[in-house]
């Protein structure tokens, strides 16, 4: 009989500061911290509750009387991990594990954790490891040796004790310099299949949203491909690409990408920046939302953020797809069908059924307009702008150097075209 992995007993608390402007619903955070727990095969979430505080201590995160309530609740469940749905210092994780006697996870941890047990390509696996890296830099509470081994998961969960901390900074500046050059070549050659899909006139269309949506369904729908999609938070990790014939448009490279997530920490939107890249060189983008879910409002809110803080030109063409139109009951599904019809840019749908996918396939085949085609461009050397925005979106398949500046070949849209002539 196969052994069985062991399952550490976990427990999730959700912090609700009341001196925090910018706090979350503690409810429905709760949930998706526990999603978030369930995500990693080997925890078994035991119970969970949130914790009300006027403001973070600055040393313990809970006043003492709070940490010696808690202290009884985790002996008394026999917890040896406790996930705290939030940022936890390294003095205060240190203090915690002593007074609790157990370890100590954050969000931040948390979803590296789920990123590294998903990360299935070679670019996915170094921007993991390079994640976690910056991540317990700024920790070195245990030892990092742990990414040299085979690994499911990054062993915060069950690593090894303190270290020399110096030796160990040193120890990870060194990988991490042998990290980013491995990252280098691989994103070097990304760089490259994309400029020789550029050189086929298909236009991208990528599939954005908060994790859990349903962008691996309705992927799968579209391109008859099989990626992962199951009732998961990060189902998906790595960018997943399809050829797809959009009827009566034009064929189109579909990508299906990461979900985000609130509070996504910034070492992972720094690590997945090539991943995301995709997004960036996209056509038309699809903004895919659970539309079910009682925090729908507030996680587009997050997702649009994020594409903020990645650059994303928000000229860019958007089509916002209310998905999970199945899980609502009649009432409010009709509401929301009548409400897409009324405002554009926006499809009311359901990837399981396949409700709604008609009309959205013709929007994105009007948003692809012009699809694109080649011309040549003579730029003299004082247009050195337009010429790095040319190269900046992926434009140029071929540039000669002339007497008085360039000749370029670009293959664009119209909507690109009108932007460059704007500059």
């Amino acid at each position: 009989m196969e052994h069985e992995r062991t399952r550490t007993r976990a427990w999730v608390l959700h912090p609700e500061i009341k001196s925090d402007s910018g706090r979350r619903e503690a409810a429905p955070a709760l949930d998706e911290a526990i999603a978030l727990a369930a995500a990693l095969p080997d925890l078994d979430v035991i119970g969970s509750n949130v914790v009300r505080l006027p403001k973070a201590h600055a040393g313990m995160l809970f006043g003492s009387g709070k940490i010696e309530e808690l202290a009884g609740i985790l002996k008394a469940n026999e917890v040896e991990l406790v996930l705290i749905d939030g940022s936890v210092s390294p003095v205060q994780q240190r203090n915690l594990e002593k007074a609790w006697k157990v370890k100590i996870l954050d969000r931040t941890g948390l979803i590296l954790e789920i990123f590294s047990d998903r990360a299935a390509t070679r670019e996915g696996v170094l921007q993991v490891e390079m994640a976690a890296l910056s991540y317990q830099r700024t920790r070195l509470v245990r030892a990092w040796t742990h990414l040299e081994r085979q690994r499911g998961g990054l062993g915060f969960v069950g690593g090894p004790g303190e270290t020399q901390i110096e030796a160990d900074r040193r120890a990870i500046d060194d990988q991490l310099v042998r990290l980013r050059r491995q990252l280098d070549k691989v994103v070097k050659t990304r760089t490259l299949h994309r400029a020789s899909r550029a050189k086929v006139p298909y236009p991208i269309v990528a599939l954005v949203g908060y994790t859990n949506a349903g962008k691996s369904t309705l992927f799968n729908r579209l391109t008859g491909a099989e990626v992962m999609a199951k009732d998961m938070l990060f189902a998906t990790l790595d960018p997943t690409m399809r050829r797809v014939q959009i009827p009566d448009g034009p064929e189109v490279i579909l990508s299906d990408t990461v979900g985000f997530i609130s509070d996504l920490p910034t070492e992972l939107v720094a690590a997945f920046r090539a991943t995301l890249e995709e997004v960036l060189a996209a056509d038309v983008i699809l903004h895919v939302r659970d539309i079910s879910h009682d925090e729908s409002k507030q996680q587009a809110a997050d997702v649009e953020a994020i594409l903020a803080s990645l650059g994303v030109d928000e000229n860019r063409a958007r089509i916002e797809v209310w998905n999970k139109l199945d899980q609502l009951p009649a009432e409010d599904a009709e509401a929301r069908r009548q409400r897409a019809e009324r405002e554009d840019g926006i499809h009311a749908i359901s990837a399981l059924t396949g409700e709604g996918l008609d009309g959205l396939l013709a929007d994105i085949a009007e948003q692809l307009q012009g699809v694109r085609h080649e011309e040549l461009l003579k730029l003299t050397f004082a247009e050195g702008k337009q010429r790095a925005w040319l190269f900046r979106e992926d434009l140029v398949q071929s540039e000669e150097q002339t007497e008085t500046g360039f000749d370029i070949t670009v293959l664009w849209t119209d909507r690109q075209k009108a932007k460059f002539e704007r500059l």
